[in-house]
């Protein structure tokens, strides 16, 4: 179980961040700095610290919402933002 987890998470995320507004600061910083290592290291840290927020969280709101309910919630959740991008909202 520990594998299908971790491949499903990696392979979701590597995903959705390729190409997004936090690779493009990244760009920038080095770009601006010249100091690669340091971006690296400063943006790998950053990253870990707000998914280990979110693993928190999701761990804090399973204990009290059902996963059923979750999931109907986040459904609703990313047809609404798909809406509202739609239209140009977002």
């Amino acid at each position: 179980m520990f594998w299908k987890a971790f491949l499903s998470t990696f392979g979701l995320l590597i995903l959705a961040e390729l190409g997004d507004k936090t690779q493009l600061a990244v760009i920038a910083q080095v770009c601006k700095f010249k100091q690669p290592w340091a971006v690296f290291l400063a943006a790998t840290l950053a990253l870990a610290i707000v998914s280990g927020l979110g693993v928190a969280v999701g761990q804090g709101i399973t204990t009290i919402v059902p996963e059923a309910i979750l999931r109907k919630v986040a459904g609703v959740a990313f047809v609404i933002m798909g809406i509202l991008m739609w239209f140009g909202v977002l």
